[in-house]
């Protein structure tokens, strides 16, 4: 009988659990390891779009993510003063196909990703990658909590700033490049009853936004966006910090921004960091391969990030599957997702940045062409989002 190949998968959010199951399901004996003690829950809404709704129908999803489909039925865009500037159906500013694609909880998504594999791949908790070592035939791996194991291959899944990808090429700078914005997300009272729609307030270079994904009485996600020409290097791993900078940036601003700024002091759940995309001219090295965001983070302006982890993981399982040796399969799978890659992370040149314009003038025209959206019957599809063909399944 021959021996299954080992895989370790570095990071348990959407990528890794994804890559998981198809491994598994191809064949392979998987351990993933995760540096929180559990599968994380909450946390901003994500889309899944296009072809990754494919993905998601092949893993027997799709029902359950239809079900926790999050519907916003408006969208209203505020001026300095809080007054409407226009009001909009969600899927003509995100550029989504009604009825088709999804936004879901990330924590539903993660959910339901973890309930596919928990029986059948071995997770590691409270617990991460400390070192790697190819120099023999595998991959010898050191992980903090002291634990030594060999596996076949290592993939990293662990995020925009993925500790796999900083040991096998180095610090993130050489990869991360800064799109001039800074954001923070964190969860508030909905004092406002907000009903399943999204406000969001806009001035030159600011974005402040509340989206209630459920009814009045649930609390609502906050959103805050600034421009900024160089990243807030020395804000990124200080929460305090993180808090006066944003504080600073929106002391003046109108609307229900200050009560945003209180909150923001209290909350325990803050997650702030820069929006970049990661490009790197190869995606692996030896028997390591990264794959999402660690890979080629399309940065939060495109709302694709889930989208591209869900395909990635897909075609990056079958590639292995389809090829034995390890380099084959590594180039298989970059040759066929790169140029999917590439137009995903151009939607940001391609004008999905406009929703948080930078100067007055650029506001205005994002404020006449939202206008504009309010007599149309839908906003036109966009292609970046289906353009990969997905492998057929096979051997499963």
């Amino acid at each position: 009988m021959t021996r299954k190949r080992t895989v370790l998968i570095s990071g348990a959010s959407i990528a890794g659990p994804a890559l998981a199951y198809w491994l598994h399901r191809y064949g392979f004996a998987v351990t993933v390891v995760e540096k929180a003690g559990a599968p994380r829950d909450g946390g901003y809404p994500v889309d899944v779009r296009g072809t990754a709704v494919e993905v998601v129908r092949r893993m027997g999803i799709l029902p359950r993510l239809r079900d926790a489909h999050i519907a916003p039925r408006r969208v209203t865009f505020l001026d300095a003063d809080g007054g409407e500037v226009a009001s909009v159906k969600a899927h003509a500013v995100a550029g989504g196909v009604e009825g088709q694609d999804l936004e879901v909880r990330r924590g539903d998504l993660t959910a339901s990703l973890h309930a596919l594999v928990r029986d059948d791949v071995e997770f590691l908790f409270d617990d991460s990658v400390d070192t790697l070592d190819q120099s023999g035939r595998g991959v010898d791996v050191t992980f903090r909590g002291g634990l030594r194991r060999t596996f076949d291959l290592v993939v990293g899944a662990d995020g925009t700033h993925s500790h796999t990808r900083g040991l096998l090429f180095g610090p993130e700078e050489r990869f991360h490049h800064y799109l001039g914005h800074c954001f923070a997300l964190f969860t508030m009272p909905n004092t406002l009853g907000l009903s399943h729609e999204i406000m969001m307030w806009n001035t030159p270079g600011r974005a402040a936004a509340l989206y209630a994904v459920g009814g009045a009485d649930d609390e609502v996600h906050a959103f805050l966006d600034f421009h900024r020409p160089q990243p807030p290097s020395d804000a990124l791993r200080n929460p305090d910090a993180q808090r006066d900078l944003v504080a600073g940036t929106f002391a003046d601003a109108g609307w229900e921004v200050p009560g945003m700024i209180a909150a923001l002091r209290d909350a325990d759940d803050l997650f702030f960091d820069t929006a970049g995309q990661i490009r790197m001219p190869h995606w692996s090295r030896g028997r390591v391969a990264l794959v999402g965001d660690a890979a080629y983070a399309p940065s939060f302006l495109t709302g694709q990030g889930s989208s591209l982890a869900l395909a990635g993981a897909h075609t990056l399982a079958h590639a292995l599957a389809a090829h034995r040796d390890h380099t084959e399969a590594f180039a298989a799978h970059e040759h066929g997702l790169r140029g999917f890659v590439d137009l995903n992370q151009a939607l940001v040149a391609g004008g999905t940045a406009t929703l948080f314009p930078t100067t007055a003038q650029a506001l205005e025209r994002r404020n006449t062409m939202l206008r504009g959206l309010v007599t149309l019957p839908s906003a036109p599809v966009r292609p970046a989002h289906s353009a990969l063909t997905l492998p057929e399944d096979y051997g499963a």
